[in-house]
C-alpha cells in the first residue's frame, strides 16, 4: 500500500504542473507544424526551433512535428538542423498558427562524422545522458571491414559500448549482455542483428536515415531491456523526384530506388543488398568435380517503405524488412549435406494523427519474426534443429505540448509473443524418430507509460517518467518437473491448457533524469533508471550467434531486474566547437540467467529449456570520457571507458564472484575524418581494449589403466603413456587474452559531378599495421606419448591481418 501511494504521488507531481499551465493558457498562443527537407520532403528528426528572446525552444519529433505554446507577442524564430541552411523568421504571435518549414541543404560536399546536434549547446542544455545520435551519411567515410559500412561497428566506437570480438557486429553496453539491448527498425524489434555469424550487421546503410543509441537515462516510452535502446529509422522516400543510389564492394552489392508516388503527397523507397560469394562457387568458376562444388554462402536484405499523406492531420507509413543468411555444405565423397538458413522479418504499419496544435498521436501495428534452422542429410538419414521467436505488437504513443516548459509523452503497448526454443526432427527413410512435440512458449506483454520533460527553472530541467509493465506466460504449455536429486530425470508433468496462466508479473519502472546548468557552456546531469526484462537469451557461446535461444519469463525464470545510477559533467568549449563530457555509472542486475555447467543443446529436446538454467546477479560500474569536435575540416571524437563488470551465481564458479565474459577494463577509441579538398576525404579509427576474459583449463590429467596422474599445471604438459586427456577447471573467466588494438584508414575520392550523376571510390585498409589480435585459443597436442615427449600447448588464432578494400558508390 505504501509503495502504491508513493507511485501515485509521483505521477500527480509529474502531471499537475502541465495541467496547471494548460488551464492558464488564455493569454497564450501556439505555433506548430512540420520541419522537412526542401529537396525530398523527408522529415528532419530532431530539427531545432528556437526562440531567441526566451533562449528556449524545442525539437521536432520522429515525424518532424513540433509545437510551441508561448505568451502572445513578437518573437524571432531560428530553425536549424545540421547540414542545412539556418532559417530566421520574425513572428507576430497573436493567435494559434500552423507553420511548416522546409530547410535547404547546404550542398557542401563534406563528410563530417558528427553526432547530430540540433542545437549547438544541446550537449549542455538537454537532460540526455548516455544518448548518442548518428547520421548514416556522416559515417560513410569511416574505414570499414572489407569496405562494408556497418552501423553497429560505428556504435562500438562510442564510450560505454564494447564490441563482441574481432570483426563482430555484436555489442555490449555498460556491462549488459547481448540480449539486454533493444534493437528497433521503424519500431519493429530485430532479434538477431547480424549477418555472416556476426561479422556484418543486418542494416543496409543506404536504407537508413537516423540512428539513436540510449545507454543511460532511458525515457519511459522504452522498456523491455536492461542495457540500451538502439532506435533506427528508415528513409521515407523522396516526394519530389526519383533517385537511385548503390555500390559495389568486395562482399556485397547494393541498390536503392526512391521517388514520389503522388508528388508532395506520397513516396516510396526500396533498398536491396546481396552478397555474391556464392556466384563464384558454381560453374563455370568451379568445376563440378571440385571439393568446393555444392558449397555456398550468401546473405541478403530487402528494405521497403511507402508513405501517404491523407490530409494535413493524417499520414500513413508502411515499412518492411526481410533478411536471410543461407549456408550450404555438400561433401562430394560421402553425400553429406548441411543447410543453415536464418534471418529476420519485420513489418510496421503506422498512422500519424494530429488532434490539435498541441496533441500528436502515432498508432502502430508491428510484426516481428526471427527463425533459425539447421538441417543435415546423409543417405536416408535426415536431421533438423529449429528455433525462433514471433511477435504481434500494437502500440499507441502521444506527444502533448501544453507549454514551452513541458513536453509530455504517454501511451501504451501490447505484444503477443510466440517462442520456439530448440526443437529437433529426425528420420531414417520412412521411420520418423519420436523426439517429442514441438515445444513453444506463449506470452502476453503489456505496458503503459507517461513521461514529462519539464523546465522547472532557468537552470533546472527534469525528465521524469513512470512505466507500468505486465507480463504473463500462458498455455498451452507442459512443465517437465525435474527430480532435484537426479539431473535429467523427471518425476511429473504439468499440463496447462490454451490461454491458461502459468506465471505472471506486474511491475513499476520509475525513470528520472535532471540537468542543472552551471553556466551557459557547462552543466551537471544525473539519472536514475529502473527496468524489468521479461524475455531472455540463453547462449552456449561467448558471443551472440544465430543458435541463441530466446525464452520468456516463466514460473522458474524470473524477470531480469536492473537499476542504473549515473552522474555526469558536460562542458562545451570554443563557441561549442568542442563537446566534452565525463559520466560515471553504477548498475545492479538481478535474476541473470546462464546455462548450468556441462549443459548441451540436445538437453533442451523433450525438456523445458529453463530446467537447464542457473540464476544469479551482476553489477557493473565505470567512468566514460568523451571529447568531440563537430565542426571544421578535421573532426571526430576520442572516447575512453574504464569499467568493471562482475557476476555471481550460486551454481557457477563455486558460488564465488567472477568477471563477466565481456568485462573489459580499458576501452579507447579515436575517430577522425579530414576533408582535404572537395575531392578527397580521409578517415581514421584506432581502437584499444583490454583482452577478453576466458575460462581455460587449469590442469590436465592423463588417464590410463591405473589411477589418473596429474601431468600439467602451467600451460605445458608431458606424459609417458596416453589413452586420453581430461581437463580440470578452476576459476571462471580467470584468464585474459592479449590486449586488442587496431588502426584502420580510408580515403574517399569523389568524381566530378556530371549533371545529376555522382560517384565515389572508397579505398580502405583494415588493421593497417597487421596486429595479430586474438580471436580464440585452442590446445595443440604435439609429440608421441610412447616416446615420452608429448606436449600440449595453448595456441592463439588470429582472424584478420592487413585487409585492403575498394568500394565504388554512385548516386543519381
Amino acid at each position: 500500500m505504501k509503495n502504491s501511494l508513493i507511485l501515485l504521488a509521483f505521477l500527480l507531481l509529474l502531471v499537475h504542473p502541465a495541467l496547471a499551465q494548460e488551464s492558464a493558457s488564455a493569454a497564450k498562443a501556439t505555433i506548430s507544424g512540420y520541419i522537412r527537407d526542401s529537396t525530398s520532403g523527408e522529415a528532419l528528426i530532431g530539427a531545432a526551433i528556437y526562440i531567441k528572446e526566451l533562449q528556449k525552444g524545442t525539437n521536432a519529433n520522429t515525424y518532424g512535428f513540433y509545437s510551441l505554446t508561448l505568451d502572445k507577442g513578437n518573437y524571432l524564430l531560428i530553425i536549424n538542423f545540421v547540414g542545412y541552411k539556418e532559417k530566421v523568421l520574425q513572428l507576430d504571435l497573436s493567435t494559434n498558427k500552423n507553420l511548416d518549414f522546409n530547410l535547404v541543404p547546404n550542398f557542401i560536399e563534406t563528410k563530417e562524422v558528427t553526432i547530430t546536434a540540433e542545437r549547438k549547446d544541446k550537449n549542455v542544455q538537454s537532460t540526455d545522458m548516455g544518448k548518442v545520435e548518428l547520421e548514416v551519411e556522416k559515417i560513410k567515410s569511416l574505414p570499414a571491414l572489407l569496405g562494408e559500412v556497418d552501423i553497429l561497428k560505428t556504435i562500438q566506437l562510442l564510450p560505454g559500448v564494447q564490441d563482441a570480438g574481432e570483426g563482430n557486429s555484436g555489442f555490449y553496453v555498460r556491462g549488459g549482455g547481448p540480449d539486454q539491448n533493444l534493437v528497433l527498425l521503424d519500431e519493429g524489434v530485430v532479434y538477431n542483428a547480424s549477418h555472416l555469424f556476426g561479422f556484418f550487421s543486418v542494416f543496409n546503410p543506404d536504407a537508413v536515415k537516423n540512428i539513436i543509441l540510449t545507454k543511460g537515462g532511458m525515457p519511459a516510452q522504452y522498456g523491455g531491456r536492461l542495457a540500451s535502446v538502439l532506435d533506427i529509422s528508415m528513409k521515407e522516400g523522396n516526394q519530389k523526384q526519383y533517385h537511385a543510389e548503390g555500390g559495389l564492394g568486395y562482399i556485397a552489392s547494393r541498390l536503392t530506388l526512391e521517388g514520389p508516388i503522388v508528388k508532395d503527397k506520397s513516396s516510396f523507397v526500396v533498398s536491396g543488398r546481396r552478397t555474391f560469394i556464392d556466384l563464384f562457387l558454381r560453374d563455370p568458376f568451379i568445376s563440378p568435380e571440385s571439393n568446393l562444388a555444392g558449397n555456398s554462402y550468401y546473405f541478403f536484405d530487402l528494405n521497403t517503405k511507402i508513405n501517404y499523406t491523407l490530409s494535413g492531420k493524417d499520414r500513413l507509413f508502411l515499412s518492411g524488412y526481410f533478411g536471410r543468411d543461407v549456408f550450404e555444405f555438400k561433401s562430394a565423397e560421402t553425400g553429406f549435406k548441411v543447410r543453415i538458413p536464418w534471418g529476420n522479418a519485420t513489418t510496421s504499419l503506422r498512422w500519424n494523427h494530429l488532434f490539435n496544435e498541441k496533441l500528436f498521436m502515432n498508432t502502430s501495428l508491428i510484426f516481428s519474426d526471427y527463425k533459425f534452422e539447421f538441417g543435415a542429410v546423409q543417405q536416408q538419414f535426415d536431421f533438423r534443429i529449429f528455433s525462433g521467436i514471433r511477435d504481434y505488437n500494437a502500440k499507441i504513443d502521444l506527444n502533448w505540448y501544453p507549454d514551452i516548459r513541458h513536453n509530455v509523452k504517454f501511451g501504451g503497448n501490447y505484444i503477443y509473443h510466440r517462442f520456439t526454443p530448440t526443437n529437433a526432427y529426425a528420420r531414417s527413410g520412412d521411420v520418423v524418430f519420436d523426439l517429442g512435440k514441438v515445444t513453444r512458449f506463449f506470452a502476453h506483454d503489456a505496458a503503459v507509460y507517461v513521461n514529462d520533460e519539464w523546465d522547472i527553472s532557468e537552470k533546472l530541467r527534469v525528465n521524469a517518467g513512470m512505466r507500468f509493465t505486465y507480463f504473463a506466460h500462458v498455455g498451452p504449455f507442459t512443465r517437465y518437473v525435474e527430480d532435484p536429486s537426479f539431473e535429467g530425470r523427471f518425476t511429473d508433468t504439468l499440463n496447462y491448457g490454451e490461454g491458461k496462466k502459468v506465471a505472471d508479473y506486474l511491475n513499476a519502472e520509475p525513470r528520472l533524469s535532471l540537468r542543472y546548468e552551471l553556466s551557459k557552456n557547462s552543466s551537471l546531469k544525473a539519472s536514475y533508471t529502473q527496468n524489468y526484462q521479461y524475455i531472455h537469451i540463453a547462449s552456449f557461446g561467448s558471443v551472440s550467434l544465430p543458435t541463441d535461444v530466446w525464452v520468456p519469463s516463466t514460473d522458474k525464470v524470473k524477470p531480469q531486474y536492473g537499476v542504473q545510477y549515473a552522474l555526469g559533467y558536460f562542458r562545451n568549449l570554443q563557441d561549442n566547437m568542442f563537446e566534452t563530457s565525463v559520466e560515471v555509472y553504477y548498475k545492479e542486475m538481478k535474476n541473470q540467467i546462464d546455462y548450468r555447467e556441462g549443459a548441451t543443446p540436445d538437453q533442451d529436446v523433450r525438456n523445458n529449456p529453463d530446467n537447464n538454467f542457473v540464476f544469479g546477479e551482476g553489477w557493473s560500474y565505470g567512468a566514460e570520457f568523451f571529447l568531440k569536435k563537430s565542426r571544421g575540416r578535421l573532426n571526430g571524437w576520442i572516447g575512453y571507458t574504464l569499467s568493471y563488470t562482475n557476476r555471481k551465481f550460486p551454481d557457477l564458479n563455486f558460488g564465488k564472484t567472477f568477471p563477466a565474459k565481456y568485462d573489459r577494463r580499458h576501452d579507447v577509441s579515436v575517430v577522425m575524418t579530414y576533408d582535404y579538398s572537395k575531392k578527397w576525404t580521409f578517415g581514421m579509427t584506432w581502437v584499444y581494449a583490454t583482452g577478453d576474459a576466458l575460462t581455460l583449463p587449469s590442469d590436465r590429467f592423463f588417464m590410463s589403466a591405473g589411477p589418473p596422474v596429474s601431468i600439467e599445471q602451467n600451460g605445458e604438459l608431458g606424459v609417458n603413456n596416453n589413452f586420453y586427456i581430461l581437463s580440470g577447471y578452476n576459476k571462471r573467466n580467470d584468464f585474459r587474452q592479449k590486449s586488442y588494438h587496431r588502426l584502420d584508414f580510408s580515403a574517399t575520392l569523389r568524381s566530378q559531378k556530371q549533371k545529376k550523376f555522382k560517384s565515389e571510390w572508397v579505398f580502405a585498409v583494415y588493421n593497417m599495421y597487421g596486429r595479430q589480435n586474438p580471436y580464440f585459443i585452442y590446445f595443440d597436442v604435439q609429440g608421441n606419448s610412447q616416446d615420452g615427449n608429448q606436449k600440449v600447448q595453448a595456441k592463439q588464432v588470429s582472424l584478420f591481418s592487413i585487409i585492403p578494400s575498394v568500394t565504388y558508390n554512385f548516386k543519381f
